[in-house]
This record gives C-alpha cells, sequence and structure tokens, in this order.
C-alpha cells in the first residue's frame, strides 16, 4: 500500500446506500447499494481513471472523493490538507456548470473571493484563461458566447485557480462534439503535467482512460470489478465486464491536433 507521502486517496471497503421510495404504505422499506465494498489507492502525480456504464456507481464514487456525501461504511480519506481547495472538479456539462450572468473573468476568479485566498485574483484570472488557450478578451465575455469546448476550458479554469493539488474531471468530453474532444483531454494531460497534478478522470469510455490514464479501476454495478494498469488491463482484461467494455470501443484513436483551440 502506498505512504501517505505516495498517496493522495485512501478508499478501504465504502459503502454507500440510498433509500428507494416506498411502493405501498405497508411495503417494507427498500435500499440499494450505489457503491459496495470498495477498495483503492490513488497516488500522488498519477492519472487514475474510472470506468463504468451508467448505474455502475461512478457518479456516487465521485461525491465520496469530493466529500459531499460520506460512506455509510468503509472510509474515504484525503491523505493532504483542505478537501475543499485542494480537490476541485470539471463537471460534463459546461453549459449547466457555469453561471451564465457572470464575465469568465468573475467566473473563474469566483473560487478564490469565496475561499478568501491571497494574491493578485485578476493576474491569477488572466494566467490561467491563457493557459487553457482562450483567445484574448475572453474574459471581460459571457459563456454564451462561447462554444462548448471553449466553455469546457473555461471550467478547467476555474478549476485550476485555487492551485488544487487533485483535478477531478467527471465526463469531461462525453458533451462535446467528436471533433473537440481530443483538444480537451490533451489540454488536461498537459495541464496536470505543467501544474504538477493529479488527475481523477472519470468516464464510460474506455478509449478515453486508454490514452490518458496510467491505472484504471472498472466499476460495475457498485463494485470495483477490475484494477491496474491501463496497459495491462487493455491486453488482458481479467473481469468478463471488462472484456464486453473493450469489444464496445469504436476504433477512433485519441491523438494530438492542432494546440489552436476549437
Amino acid at each position: 500500500m502506498s505512504g501517505e507521502r505516495d498517496g493522495v486517496y485512501e478508499v478501504r471497503d465504502a459503502m454507500r446506500r440510498y433509500r428507494l421510495p416506498r411502493t405501498s404504505l405497508r411495503g417494507p422499506r427498500r435500499w440499494v447499494e450505489a457503491v459496495r465494498g470498495v477498495t483503492f489507492d490513488i497516488r500522488r502525480g498519477e492519472t487514475f481513471g474510472v470506468v463504468g456504464e451508467s448505474g455502475s456507481g461512478k457518479s456516487t464514487l465521485v461525491r465520496l472523493l469530493l466529500g459531499l456525501e460520506r460512506p455509510d461504511s468503509g472510509t474515504v480519506r484525503y491523505l493532504g490538507g483542505d478537501l475543499r481547495r485542494e480537490v476541485q472538479v470539471v463537471f460534463q456539462d459546461p453549459v449547466s456548470s457555469l453561471d451564465p450572468r457572470m464575465r469568465v473573468r468573475q467566473i473563474v476568479e469566483e473560487p478564490l473571493r469565496v475561499m478568501g485566498l491571497p494574491g493578485d485574483h485578476r493576474a491569477r484570472a488572466d494566467e490561467l484563461l491563457d493557459a487553457v488557450g482562450l483567445p484574448r478578451g475572453a474574459a471581460d465575455r459571457f459563456p454564451h458566447e462561447f462554444s462548448g469546448g471553449q466553455r469546457q476550458r473555461i471550467a478547467i479554469a476555474r478549476a485550476l485557480a485555487p492551485r488544487p493539488q487533485v483535478l477531478l474531471a467527471d465526463e469531461p468530453v462525453s458533451a462535446l462534439d467528436v471533433s473537440v474532444r481530443a483538444q480537451i483531454l490533451n489540454l488536461l494531460e498537459d495541464l496536470r503535467t505543467g501544474y504538477d497534478l493529479t488527475l481523477v478522470l472519470v468516464s464510460h469510455d474506455l478509449s478515453v482512460v486508454r490514452h490518458m490514464c496510467d491505472r484504471t479501476a472498472v466499476m460495475y454495478l457498485g463494485e470495483l470489478v477490475e484494477l491496474g494498469p491501463t496497459a495491462g488491463l487493455f491486453e488482458h482484461p481479467e473481469h468478463d465486464y471488462t472484456r464486453q467494455l473493450l469489444e464496445a470501443i469504436p476504433r477512433l484513436p485519441v491523438r494530438r491536433t492542432s494546440p489552436r483551440p476549437e
């Protein structure tokens, strides 16, 4: 097991369940275990993939890692300092995650203001908007003036504003056009290296984690059914569900594209 110096998360036998609606007034209470008996570590500096179809428990696991929910049993430990500042998230849909009434500069500066972090917020916003490849003048515009890929770049800049140690990307390209996905994935990899981040990439698409992740965890019906180095998982999958996911991968490679934004 990785020591705390080498790890950022330690998850041990985590279980999270939810109460289902009653089907009748006299009927028994029913529960569903969204995450069940999940154990893994996330190492500092790696890109860790979590893959599975809808209903596999990925979204619940994201909420546990963010501290938005607590496990009913087991433990989910962040091994760093301030979870609220050091772990930031990029959501699937940039349209719903950005306030349409705020200008881009305000959006990127918002976490700095809310957390009361010191420093030149304007300069930090300008630095990050440049780092994510947005055009000059973007800071004074509104989200609706940008394409889907550009809005996701804004969301990434906002997530990086408080200088996190961990960036959790929850289906960051599934709402984007195919032509834009590779650009955003390449940007995330460049930022991981440039800002010395640990990247947790959650996806239903193994073709995405294949090109991004050092290790991959496969979720199925709330359980972690396979975990290991991504290359080995693709070459020698052990679980039937992993093999089914591999067989469903479209044969479209993710490769380097022009550095110019879409």
